[in-house]
C-alpha cells in the first residue's frame, strides 16, 4: 500500500493517529467559537446522498437545447454550453459547510472544490460568484477572512470573484458558482472511457477520514497537513498539463468517494473498472485512522450508492473505507490510452505534480477493486 503525501516539516507526531489533541486543522485568533462546531458535518461529506439525487433526477432533463451538450443526460462535473463553433461556456457550483476552524482555509479549501470542476471538464475558469449563509453572530473580520482567501483562490485560478448572495443561517456555508470556458469539442466528459485505457489519480484518498478523526480526537499532524495543502491545491497545472493528452474521461474525486466516482465513470461509459488497492495512494496517517474504525458520515451513504456495483472480495476492510471516503477537493481521477501512461507519468514528474496509476478500463460493467 503506498502511503503518500506532502511532508511536514519539523513535525514531531508519530506516523499513527493520536488522542488528546483539539479537533480543529488551525485555529483563528479571537475567534469565541469553532467553525466546525456549528455544522454536524462539513466538506463534501456533507453532500446530499447520491442514491437518493440519482433517483430524484431520473428522467427529469432539461427542455431541447441543442446547444447543452452537457446537461443532466448523463450529468457530469459542470454544465457545458455551446456559444458558437470555438466556444463553450462551463458552469458548475459547490459549497458546503466548515470543515475546518480557520476561516481563511476553509474558504480557500471551498473555492479550490469548486474551480476544480471547470478544471476536470478541461475548461479554464472566467468569472465566479459567492454562496454564503452565516450566522449573525460571527464576527466581521471571520466572515472577511472567508471571502478575502476565496477571491485570492479565484485570482490564482485565472477567474474574478466579481460577487455573490448572502443569507443568514445558524450552520454556516460557503462555496461558489463558477462559469468558466472550453472548446464545444475539447471539453472532458466522464463517459468517455474505453476499453484499454489506464487509470490516474491526481491526489491522495483521505481527507473525510483525517478530518472526521481529527473533530474526534484522533488528530494525525503529517495527515492533516499534507491534506490542507492538497485541498487548497487547484487542478489548474494538472489540467494544463494533461490537455495535450486527450484523455478519454476524467473527473474529480470528491464526496462520492474515489469508488462512487468510478462507479459513474464506468456506468456512463459502458465499461468495467478495475482498480488496484495496492496502488491506492493515502495521505499519511489515513489507513492508521481507518484501522482505528474512523468513518465518516458519507461511508455508508456512497456504499449505498456504489456497493451493489463493486467488487471487492479479500479487499482489507481499512483500505475499502478509504476506497469509499468522501473526499473534499480531491483529485482528478483520468483514463487515457495505456500508451500514453509512461510519457503522462514523466511529464507530470518533470512538473513535480503528484500522479498514481491506479487501475485500468476493460470490456464489461462495474467496478472491481482487488
Amino acid at each position: 500500500m503506498q502511503n503518500l503525501g506532502h511532508k511536514s516539516s519539523g513535525s514531531s507526531s508519530p506516523p499513527e493517529c493520536n488522542g488528546g489533541s483539539p479537533a480543529a486543522v488551525a485555529y483563528f485568533v479571537g475567534m469565541s467559537v469553532k467553525l466546525t462546531s456549528l455544522a454536524p458535518s462539513g466538506g463534501c461529506a456533507a453532500k446530499y446522498p447520491a442514491a437518493r439525487l440519482e433517483e430524484l433526477l431520473r428522467g427529469f432533463v432539461p427542455a431541447e437545447a441543442e446547444n447543452l451538450l452537457v446537461g443532466l443526460s448523463p450529468a457530469d462535473d459542470a454544465v457545458v454550453y455551446k456559444l458558437d463553433d470555438e466556444r463553450a461556456l462551463v458552469f458548475t457550483l459547490d459549497f458546503f459547510p466548515p470543515l475546518v476552524d480557520d476561516p481563511a482555509l476553509y474558504g480557500t479549501i471551498a473555492a479550490t472544490n469548486a474551480l476544480n470542476d471547470v478544471f476536470a471538464m478541461g475548461g479554464l475558469p472566467l468569472l465566479a460568484l459567492s454562496i454564503a449563509a452565516f450566522p449573525e453572530s460571527l464576527p466581521n473580520e471571520t466572515l472577511a477572512a472567508i471571502f478575502g482567501a476565496a477571491d485570492e483562490q479565484v485570482r490564482a485560478a485565472g477567474g474574478i470573484l466579481a460577487g455573490g448572495h448572502t443569507l443568514r443561517d445558524e450552520e454556516p456555508k460557503y462555496g461558489l458558482a463558477v462559469v468558466g470556458t472550453v472548446h464545444p469539442n475539447g471539453f472532458w466528459p466522464k463517459s468517455g472511457a474505453r476499453p484499454g485505457d489506464a487509470l490516474f489519480l491526481t491526489k491522495p484518498l483521505g481527507t473525510g477520514m483525517l478530518l472526521h478523526a481529527a473533530r474526534e480526537g484522533l488528530r494525525h499532524e503529517e495527515g492533516l497537513e499534507a491534506a490542507s495543502v492538497s485541498m487548497t491545491t487547484l487542478s489548474r497545472e494538472a489540467a494544463e498539463v494533461l490537455r495535450p493528452f486527450s484523455p478519454h474521461a476524467v473527473t474529480d474525486v470528491t464526496g462520492f468517494g474515489l469508488l462512487g466516482h468510478a462507479h459513474e465513470m464506468a456506468e456512463r461509459s459502458n465499461v468495467r473498472i478495475e482498480l488496484d488497492a495496492e496502488a491506492l495512494p493515502l495521505f499519511p496517517g489515513a489507513l492508521e485512522c481507518a484501522a482505528a474504525g474512523v468513518r465518516t458520515g458519507g461511508d455508508r451513504r456512497n456504499r449505498d450508492f456504489a456497493s451493489a456495483h463493486v467488487e471487492a472480495q479479500g479487499v482489507a476492510e481499512d483500505v475499502l473505507a478509504l476506497a469509499y471516503d468522501p473526499q473534499t477537493s480531491g483529485g482528478l481521477l483520468i483514463a487515457l490510452p495505456a500508451d500514453k501512461g509512461a510519457v503522462l507519468g514523466a511529464t507530470f514528474a518533470g512538473e513535480g505534480l503528484f500522479l498514481a496509476r491506479i487501475g485500468r478500463v476493460v470490456e464489461g460493467r462495474g467496478v472491481a477493486l482487488a
